[in-house]
């Protein structure tokens, strides 16, 4: 997308917000109230229900574990999800406006990650406040690394977003395999409490590395990998640049199929 088109873009970005929370008694407030909800759900569950611990002496609370790994992973499935159909959401405008389409996924996808960004770094906020043992050295480098995590979701999305035109329920697959990939990271779980075979089928996922990385840069919990960080970057960009490049090839034949 060429920098003239930029304004236009955060045009774009806005609507999205504005159209996110249009109609909701709770405004933007509901970005943090809808993930803390949630949080309580999985927490009474399995906390209460079954016992969840992490292993260790000097292992953090279930409560920032889970937080550590879930908040995040809501950003990146919401982005590519919400994604995958703004191409056909904008069926209309598309027929009557000449304009980069690739627009449509870059807002939608920034606009999932501001706005989980935004509730990541407030529950963090109140963890810390709360007592529990939440890095504020490791503040920074957790938002830095929401940057690779949101080219990845971008590059999946451009994919997603281009095949949905033709391929109409990809978005239900997707709501299938969305949550397979989040229990198959560690964010309800250490991944240090399975067994080997286990945790090597574990890095398989994209999100594997980003769910211990919060951990460790947040809480202290795992060790931290710059060469599994450079192989992330590596699939982040590879995923961008296939997924703009499949985007751009399908696009001439938008029109003919929305």
């Amino acid at each position: 997308m060429s920098a003239a088109y930029l304004p236009l873009a955060l045009q774009f970005f806005r609507r999205e917000l504005a159209n996110r929370f249009a109609g909701s008694f709770s405004g933007a407030l509901w970005a943090l109230l809808q993930p803390l909800l949630q949080l309580a759900v999985y927490a009474f569950v399995f906390i209460h229900v079954f016992k969840a611990r992490i292993p260790g002496a000097g292992a953090p609370g279930y409560v920032p574990f889970l937080v550590a790994g879930l908040w995040p992973w809501t950003a990146f499935s919401e982005a590519i999800l919400r994604s995958t159909t703004a191409v056909q959401d904008n069926a209309a405008l598309i027929g009557k406006v000449a304009l980069p389409r690739e627009i449509l996924v870059i807002a939608t996808a920034s606009a999932s990650f501001t706005v989980h960004a935004v509730g990541f770094v407030a529950i963090l906020i109140v963890l810390r406040l709360a007592g529990e043992p939440v890095s504020l050295y490791g503040f920074a480098p957790a938002l830095a690394l929401y940057v690779p995590m949101f080219v990845l979701a971008l590059g999946i999305a451009l994919m997603c977003a281009a095949i949905q035109v033709f391929v109409r329920d990809l978005v239900q697959l997707l709501g299938q395999i969305l949550p397979l990939l989040m229990f198959g990271a560690p964010i309800f779980y250490d991944r240090a409490s399975l067994p080997d075979g286990a945790q090597q089928l574990l890095g398989l996922n994209p999100f594997t590395f980003y769910a211990d990385a919060f951990h460790v840069l947040l809480l202290g919990h795992g060790e931290w990998d710059g060469a599994r960080l450079g192989v992330a970057v590596a699939i982040a960009l590879f995923a961008l640049l296939l997924g703009r490049w499949l985007f751009h090839r399908l696009d001439p034949h938008f029109e003919d199929f929305l």
